[in-house]
């Protein structure tokens, strides 16, 4: 697919027209403070896994509504007795899961501690997952798929629950012995590039210890834009549900607009690294440059930023170049 976005030089300087809710700090300290009324209650099994220089760990924990999200830790065998180390917690796109127990190891073997949130409800297209979403319904009408489940609020969206539970991983990874709880880099492609960049925003000022955020190629920034310009993937599902809810366009936008990475990436203060690909069609470029130019905005820190640009390159962006490049970083960041 030939380059449907903006040129480089113009998604540089590309700024979201999106105006917050005001209310959209408090809306999110209760809905945090109510995650937190239910234990945490981290459960971490040995599993066998079939590797020799990976151990791993079979994870469950609370997530929204005290709901039970799985998730796998991975550790590499050759680390020191008593040891913690620094964690990657990483989320998984869209339809996704959390795999296979042995799928995916690549950050131990680079030596970190690797954490694999399951994602409720998906683990249908191509990664298996196992966390069901017993508030699907939501009492309402839905476009197939899971972009408008639950729009008819802000407290029904499925969202909702899926950046608490997010949240609420980094708590649960940091609980584990062989982690060290002060460097906790959150990691993601496309809806896991969009759940790091949530996670990391609802962190800032409410936990500590993130000191990074990876964001590939991320899902969930800017939806005005996103749901305009994207042919293919979940953005279409939103499109698609207003094609015949024609009178639900403001009342949707509205919703959304408590879940737009835009807004969390604005409140970010680790580090960042992310990625954009020229001619990604999924998640287009601008709505990328949106969230990674608002990023840090409003955390009066001034975090450094970085972001790969791939100009050929459609919704795979950047690939096994792009993971050399967040190596190299994650290497540099943490032996400064």
């Amino acid at each position: 697919m030939p380059q449907f976005d903006l040129p480089l030089e113009e998604l540089q300087g590309y700024s979201s027209t999106l105006t917050e809710p005001a209310d959209f700090d408090s809306y999110w300290d209760d809905t945090l403070a109510q995650a937190r009324t239910f234990d945490l209650a981290p459960s971490y099994v040995p599993a066998e896994n079939l590797l020799t220089v990976i151990d791993s760990f079979d994870v469950a924990f609370s997530g929204y509504g005290g709901d039970r999200i799985k998730a796998w830790l991975h550790l590499p065998a050759n680390r020191t007795p008593g040891a913690k180390l620094p964690v990657v917690v990483q989320y998984v796109g869209y339809s996704g899961g959390r795999g296979l127990i042995q799928q995916d190891t690549a950050w131990a073997q680079a030596g970190y501690a690797h954490f694999i949130m399951d994602t409720r409800g998906q683990g249908y297209g191509g990664i298996l997952g196992e966390t069901p979403d017993p508030h699907l319904s939501a009492g309402d009408v839905a476009h197939p798929g899971l972009m408008t489940r639950g729009i008819a609020s802000r407290e029904s969206y499925y969202y909702r629950r899926v950046y608490v539970d997010a949240f609420r991983a980094i708590e649960a990874a940091q609980q584990h012995p062989g982690v060290d709880a002060g460097k906790v880099i959150l990691a993601g492609i496309s809806q896991g590039g969009g759940l790091a960049i949530a996670a990391s925003g609802l962190a800032a000022g409410r936990l500590d210890g993130v000191i990074a955020t990876l964001s590939d190629v991320p899902f969930l920034q800017d939806f005005p834009r996103a749901i305009d310009l994207a042919v293919r993937g979940p953005y279409p599902e939103i499109a698609n549900f207003l094609q015949r809810h024609r009178h639900r366009h403001g009342q949707v936008l509205e919703v959304l607009n408590y879940y737009d990475g835009v807004h969390l990436a604005s409140r970010c203060t680790a580090p960042a690294l992310y990625s954009a690909a020229g001619r990604d069609d999924i998640c287009p470029p601008s709505t990328v440059y949106a969230s990674y130019n608002a990023y840090g905005s409003k955390s009066g820190r001034n975090p450094a930023k970085n972001i790969e640009f791939y100009p050929f390159n459609n919704h795979e962006g950047g690939q096994e170049h792009h993971r050399v490049e967040q190596l190299h970083y994650l290497a540099n960041l943490l032996a400064g």
